[in-house]
């Protein structure tokens, strides 16, 4: 038994591992891209052309949201600036939600792990949220409620909006390149634990949780035709799940892998990626901003705009045929990591540009990387902590124990 026990330990943690090096060009790949477009397109810009909701201002937060970062915690930010600077409650939302689905890398890391269908359903079902949300807030919108939060948000948001250069300037200065330089380096320092959490959660879940578990907690995981309350649940389980996660969505993603391996529906797996705006950290910050009146609106809000397209994407990929096969999903103990392919150069590459990107950053105005602020954030902190402990064990300690 403790044979078999320290065998899957060192599975779980080489299944980690391997997950990681599989993503860990397409989190630089897309770092990158975001940091250089953060710093060429600044946030006073977006507040001037973002007013009330509209076709036109729904559209400028979309497409602002879909060239900023994807930290769903860096997104709360900017989201509750341009609110309080004021811009309407449904730009500022569609902002949101744009910014932590549309962005290029979450499709990336979204297809290094799922299928193309996942990737075509992370930005279709981005704009349906997007859609939703406009609906559910023009029906039920409490106008009282609204301006009361915004109220709130402008006693917290600073004056210190400054436009910057030209970024026709910008692109070509030393400047403007030591801030993608910090951008990037800020990109990793909001997500490193979710990252190191969500993977080696994956790598516990894929090696230790039988299938029978998951078709238990999804009714009707595996089997090829599934009811609209089977949906429904699975619909309603992913959120759930995610919210006792506390990881954001780029975490996430080797576990919705995991999920979609043991015969989740394309339904629930893409109701547990969008999930990550309806996590407690989330509902906590955006307590902290708007009041908790106002943070439960939003997330019922999210909610049910993430239960219904998360459905509606489910009936219309399958009647056009394009539903992503379960079976065809790879395991992900069965994978092989560790080969000389494109990875490993990808790898070696971004590495590269990591390491400069940090060093420079370190040179011009120091590295701190703390335990966080606030209570979840020192949680976290001492759970990524603990999984660098699994993770060591697994690769040094149990491989001994097992023999």
């Amino acid at each position: 038994m403790m044979q078999e026990f320290f065998t899957q330990w060192h599975s779980a943690a080489r299944t980690t591992t391997g997950l990681f090096w599989m993503a860990f060009w397409a989190f630089g790949l897309g770092y990158l891209i975001s940091s250089m477009i953060q710093v060429f397109v600044t946030e006073a810009r977006m507040k001037r052309t973002m007013g009330e909701a509209g076709p036109r201002s729904v559209a400028l937060a979309t497409v602002f949201g879909f060239i900023s970062s994807s930290c769903s915690f860096a997104a709360l930010a900017t989201t509750r600036s341009l609110f309080a600077k004021g811009a309407g409650l449904v730009p500022s939302l569609a902002f949101l939600l744009a910014s932590t689905n549309l962005v290029v890398e979450l499709g990336i890391i979204i297809a290094v792990f799922l299928s193309w269908q996942f990737v075509v359903g992370e930005y279709l079902g981005g704009v349906l949220l997007i859609l939703l949300m406009w609906l559910i807030v023009r029906l039920t919108g409490p106008k009282r409620l609204i301006e009361t939060a915004r109220e709130r948000a402008r006693e917290q948001e600073g004056e210190t909006d400054e436009d910057a250069p030209d970024w026709r300037k910008l692109i070509r200065s030393r400047e403007g390149w030591r801030r993608v330089a910090q951008r990037y380096f800020m990109e990793w320092a909001m997500v490193w634990k979710d990252v190191t959490i969500g993977f080696t959660v994956a790598g516990i879940v894929a090696v230790f949780i039988p299938r029978r578990f998951f078709e238990w907690l999804f009714v009707g995981s595996g089997s090829g035709d599934l009811g609209f309350l089977q949906l429904l649940q699975h619909a309603l389980i992913g959120p759930v799940a995610a919210f006792f996660t506390f990881i954001g969505s780029m975490g996430n993603i080797p576990l919705a892998a995991v999920l979609f391996s043991n015969g989740v529906s394309f339904a629930g797996v893409m109701a547990f990626i969008f999930a990550d705006l309806v996590v407690f950290p989330v509902l906590r910050i955006q307590a902290k901003y708007y009041g908790w009146r106002f943070a439960f609106y939003i997330l019922g809000v999210f909610l049910v705009a993430l239960v219904t397209a998360t459905i509606a994407m489910h009936y219309g990929f399958q009647f056009a045929g394009l539903l992503p096969d379960p079976s065809t999903a790879r395991s992900a103990t069965d994978r092989d990591f560790f080969v000389v392919d494109y990875k490993l150069f990808l790898n070696i590459a971004f590495f590269a540009v990591s390491l400069f990107f940090v060093v420079w950053k370190a040179r011009a105005s120091g590295m701190a990387l703390g335990w966080g602020s606030d209570l979840s954030e020192r949680i976290l902190f001492v759970l990524t902590m603990l999984a660098f402990v699994w993770l060591l064990g697994g690769w040094l300690l149990a491989p001994q124990l097992a023999a």
